[in-house]
């Protein structure tokens, strides 16, 4: 399965709007820990991505989507810049979601580099993300260099309602 991996615009992100929610909605349903519970219904997944437009126009959250050939979203990530002075060269990854149907693929890893490739062209030097302590997730973050620094107990509710731990890392480009 291929996809191709695009920078979004405020527009496009309106036209991938419902999209977006139902990629976040599946991962919701897989049981990823991504800040909504299991009842999110598609119209709040929607207004969740439609209050992102105002980052994502004036460029300090950068979102890309992957489209397989026929147009269906597989997945996204965004990177966050830090808009305060002494952390100029820092961003967070966030939303790194790829959809159940497309796991397995390398589809993970490519959004990972895409994001970690347009931090360092804008000059950041230090990466940090936050995931489920024991996702699969964190099997990706490991092999790709990235460096566990943490972990909260009982950080995040998972989308059942269950208090899981979240562990914290960092990659240094």
């Amino acid at each position: 399965m291929t996809a191709e991996i695009r920078l979004l615009t405020a527009e496009a992100l309106d036209a991938r709007r419902d999209a977006l929610a139902a990629l976040l909605l599946d991962a919701v349903a897989g049981g990823a820990s991504v800040g909504f519970l299991a009842a999110t219904t598609h119209a709040e997944a929607a207004a969740w991505w439609e209050a992102l437009r105002p980052s994502v126009a004036d460029g300090s959250r950068l979102l890309w989507t992957a489209d397989d050939e026929a147009g269906r979203t597989l997945g996204t990530v965004a990177l966050v810049r830090e808009g305060k002075p002494n952390g100029a060269h820092r961003a967070e990854l966030v939303k790194l979601l790829v959809h159940r149907d497309a796991r397995g693929a390398g589809l993970g890893r490519r959004l990972l580099a895409v994001a970690e490739q347009a931090a360092r062209d804008a000059g950041a030097t230090l990466l940090l993300l936050d995931t489920q302590t024991g996702s699969p997730a964190e099997h990706l973050y490991r092999t790709g260099g990235w460096t566990a620094f943490g972990t909260v107990p009982g950080h995040a509710a998972t989308p059942d309602g269950v208090l899981a731990h979240t562990t914290y890392y960092y990659k240094q480009l």
